[in-house]
């Protein structure tokens, strides 16, 4: 496929260049109109200019040919039964599609001003995805096939591996390996609530009578083995406990234990704590303690909390060696914070350059369905079949996200248990 532009763009390139990935092709983009003319190919006039009735032609919306952050007025409609913007009445696709594609996946909005959450991020009732109800689709990917099929094209490859369930180890044990002073206390404050269940299993581990409930990791290698998934752990390491980091303290030996097993098996990564938002240095102190768990590099992350300021924390990780973030999604509602579900290279807007930090967006978390939307286990199995198909569609990777504490034998989280089991029967056979 050739591309004709009558100016050179890095924004567009960028765009381009991830249409390729997804697309399994090679795009060229050229400046030269008679050189164009020449092409015996699939071509796309993307210009105002008039080049010929049979070329297909998008006009550009002038997003991809600026160089700076400033607020774009933004009129949602509909094209071929899918939501787009930037419209242009009087060409052969109807809409910029590549600038489209490149407000979105860069995260053009989340650079403007907005009123964040009760964590300071993003709040996604602020996204035009939301506002226009379109946050539950990969909207991207289904522009891409819409153009290729209006191009005559075949849409290449599905995004290989497609199922990558990803797991938040925020707290590895409920009882063991914590301090004396943690269990002491906690057992006599369960006890002055009259919770008998809770101090009955509490007695149980602290006597080895029974497992810690929040140990289900046997059982996930029991599933993996069984439906061949490589999936991935985020560890989270923080040094001192806090208000929203309660995690095994890193320096024990049950937790290194822990995560040295995993690393010999599957990929382990950096799971960033609440506190390492404010500071660099107790990042770069997360990372490296993971690194001396495991004797090796780390260059996988994802944040604590979803608790992600562009550009700044993806600027952080860069520094810190991070090669590959999967933050890239709500921490209040499931769905496609970028409207994609296929990998992307971060562009970083306020330097307008091209990255080389890889981002792997989810558009599913348990506690999204629990703590924010209030499912039930049998109505967040519901939406995570939803997803699977969805993303299954459009052929891009579908990553998920679980936390060990809800997987765990518990009166309250046994059904959810059950239905990610259940999940993994029914996706195996499908």
């Amino acid at each position: 496929m050739v591309i004709y532009s009558s100016a050179a763009s890095l924004r567009l390139q960028y765009v381009i260049n991830f249409i390729e990935s997804v697309i399994g092709q090679r795009i060229f983009i050229i400046y030269d109109k008679a050189a164009f003319a020449n092409f015996d190919t699939v071509k796309i006039n993307y210009s105002n200019e008039e080049m010929g009735n049979e070329d297909y032609q998008i006009k550009p919306h002038p997003l991809l040919f600026q160089t700076n952050i400033s607020p774009v007025d933004i009129t949602v409609s509909t094209c071929r039964n899918n939501s787009c913007f930037f419209i242009h009445d009087n060409d052969s696709h109807g809409f910029d599609v590549f600038a489209a594609i490149f407000y979105l996946i860069s995260r053009y909005e989340e650079y403007l001003p907005y009123q964040p959450d009760m964590y300071g991020r993003f709040a996604h009732e602020n996204s035009i995805a939301y506002k226009n109800n379109f946050l539950t689709i990969p909207l991207v990917n289904l522009w891409i096939i819409d153009l290729m099929e209006r191009l005559s094209i075949n849409s290449g490859p599905k995004q290989s591996p497609f199922f990558i369930p990803t797991y938040d180890i925020d707290i590895a044990f409920a009882y063991k390996h914590q301090s004396i002073v943690k269990n002491v206390g906690g057992f006599f404050k369960t006890l002055l609530k009259g919770d008998i269940d809770q101090v009955i299993e509490q007695a149980n581990v602290y006597s080895g009578k029974a497992n810690d409930p929040f140990d289900v990791y046997e059982w996930l290698n029991e599933l993996h083995a069984e439906y061949h998934l490589s999936p991935i752990y985020f560890f989270l390491l923080a040094q001192q406990r806090g208000q929203y980091d309660k995690n095994n303290a890193p320096t024990g030996k049950g937790l290194q234990s822990l995560i040295k097993e995993h690393a010999k098996k599957y990929t382990v990564g950096i799971h960033p704590s609440w506190q390492s938002g404010d500071s660099e240095r107790i990042l770069s102190s997360e990372i490296d303690s993971l690194k001396n768990i495991i004797e090796g590099m780390c260059t996988i992350s994802r944040q604590h909390y979803i608790r992600m300021i562009l550009p700044n924390t993806y600027r952080l990780l860069i520094k810190n060696g991070i090669k590959e973030d999967h933050s890239m999604g709500y921490g209040s509602i499931n769905g496609f914070r970028a409207s994609v579900t296929s990998p992307f290279y971060w562009y970083d807007l306020e330097k307008e350059e091209i990255t080389n930090l890889i981002i792997r967006p989810y558009c599913y978390m348990d506690a999204n369905c629990f703590f924010e939307q209030h499912l039930s286990a049998e109505e967040a199995g519901e939406e995570l079949q939803y997803y699977y198909s969805i993303v299954k569609k459009v052929g891009g990777q579908f990553i998920t996200i679980f936390h060990n504490h809800f997987l765990t034998d518990q009166p309250q989280w046994k059904p959810w248990k059950e239905m990610y089991e259940r999940f993994l029967r029914v996706m195996k056979y499908e």
